[in-house]
């Protein structure tokens, strides 16, 4: 699927799942608390798909899917027919509107949890952590060799690059040393500390990535499979071949590989390789074509693949799916709650706030990972959300349940002229988040 329509349609699935599933939580909380529901949307503005059940409640569909509401019977809203008072908002307790307003993110809760249980269960492909070092770059100058296995971070035991990852990352945040133990291609083990004290001060996560320079292990230059009808075939290379250089250049690893092949193709598709065979070295001659290969872009290509890279698939049964789902969320939780408390102080950059365009990025490429992946982001993104709807800002659900903490202390609803204030004040907020993650979405693009 094209890039652009491919985010385009994992963001509307995205978006459809978790607002259905938080106004859900709302909905069927109300219902539960005697709580008329006049209407439940997903999507804002005009209904594209609307139904009237038999109990009057307006089921619809609108145009905007950036969020959804519940409408319940409120009287601050107009008149209420007095046959229908017991049914209308205000006239529950207040521990009831708190229960009704809390659902939303507490649904949003309870689908992360499912969404990373149903991920163990089907079990999670992932790279091992075995990693190299940019030269001159932090992660270099504090010792990771290529090769090297990240055991732990922080003292938390890691057996994938991505849990490896999100410990490293949330050192970033804060910008903190962090200590990794590693185990060498010898077989010691030690202890490196990455000094992300040293990352410069107000730029993104992806900015420090690149200068602390860790990354996956380069795979060697190894054509493990050879296409059969294709240049490389036919000009006698074989399967477990060593590739030691293209017209010269000598070859390190398999990505320098795929970069020398088509640029040196560009200028001449007769290309002289040498491999290395049983000890000894073979000259081949090898006639590149322009072509598109399993639905790639088309490109000068020789036929040949890559080893396949070490992988460390978190599959688990029922029982210990579900403890690794409440592990994953409590620290993900964390994570989050680390990450807002920095930039909030000033200490993490607000370059790390992604909007709608990021989201829809990184649905298209989780979409396309497969399905373990996808329900990894889904579940992240709904454990995003209920954090989000949680923060006292008025329009959101925690702006809300920080009304009704009020009422309860003083005994007395909040008043109409504080209630309008805080909108405004929430309204103001909000429009700068979205706005500064949607200038941060843009501007990745513009220099990527």
């Amino acid at each position: 699927m094209n890039p652009f329509f491919g985010s385009v349609f994992w963001l509307l699935v995205t978006l459809g799942v978790l607002v259905t599933f938080h106004e859900f939580g709302h909905f069927w909380v109300a219902r539960r608390c005697g709580v008329k529901v006049l209407r439940f949307s997903v999507g804002f503005g005009r209904a594209i798909w609307k139904r009237t059940a038999r109990d009057g409640t307006e089921y619809q569909v609108a145009m905007i899917p950036l969020g959804g509401y519940v409408k319940m019977l409120d009287a601050r809203e107009g008149e209420v027919d007095p046959a229908l008072r017991d049914q209308e908002f205000t006239a529950k307790s207040v521990w009831k509107r708190i229960a009704i307003v809390a659902a939303g993110p507490g649904f949003n809760l309870i689908f992360t949890l499912a969404a990373f249980w149903a991920m163990f269960m089907l079990g999670r492909p992932d790279a091992a952590p075995v990693v190299t070092a940019a030269p001159h770059s932090l992660a270099a100058e504090a010792g990771i060799q290529p090769g090297d296995r990240v055991l732990s971070v922080s003292g938390h035991a890691v057996s994938t690059w991505t849990g490896a990852m999100d410990g490293v990352i949330n050192g970033m945040l804060g910008r903190e040393p962090i200590a990794l133990e590693v185990r060498s291609t010898d077989g010691s083990q030690h202890q490196v500390t990455l000094p992300l004290d040293r990352l410069p001060p107000g730029q993104d996560v992806g900015k420090y990535l690149d200068t602390l320079g860790l990354s996956l292990a380069a795979l060697p230059p190894i054509a493990a499979t050879v296409m059969p009808d294709k240049p490389a075939a036919a000009a006698g290379m074989r399967a477990g071949d060593r590739i030691l250089s293209v017209n010269g250049v000598a070859i390190a690893d398999y990505s320098q590989f795929q970069q020398v092949v088509p640029e040196q193709a560009a200028r001449s598709p007769t290309l002289a390789i040498t491999v290395q065979r049983d000890g000894k070295s073979v000259p081949l001659t090898v006639v590149a074509r322009k072509i598109s290969l399993e639905g790639q872009p088309v490109n000068w290509v020789i036929g040949v693949g890559a080893a396949p890279r070490e992988q460390a698939i978190q599959h688990f049964g029922p029982i210990k799916a579900l403890r690794a789902s409440l592990d994953t969320t409590w620290n993900s939780a964390a994570q989050t709650f680390h990450m807002i408390g920095k930039m909030l102080t000033g200490e993490a950059s607000t370059k790390n706030l992604s909007g709608v365009i990021g989201i829809a990025q990184v649905a298209n490429q989780s979409a396309s990972m497969g399905p373990a992946w996808f329900l990894n982001f889904l579940g992240m993104v709904s454990l995003s959300l209920c954090i989000l709807n949680l923060l006292p800002i008025p329009l959101l659900d925690g702006g809300h349940l920080l009304y009704y903490l009020i009422e309860l202390v003083k005994g007395s609803p909040v008043s109409e002229r504080t209630m309008i204030a805080g909108q405004y004040v929430g309204l103001a907020l909000l429009f700068t988040m979205m706005g500064l993650a949607f200038y941060n979405d843009l501007h990745r693009i513009l220099l990527s």
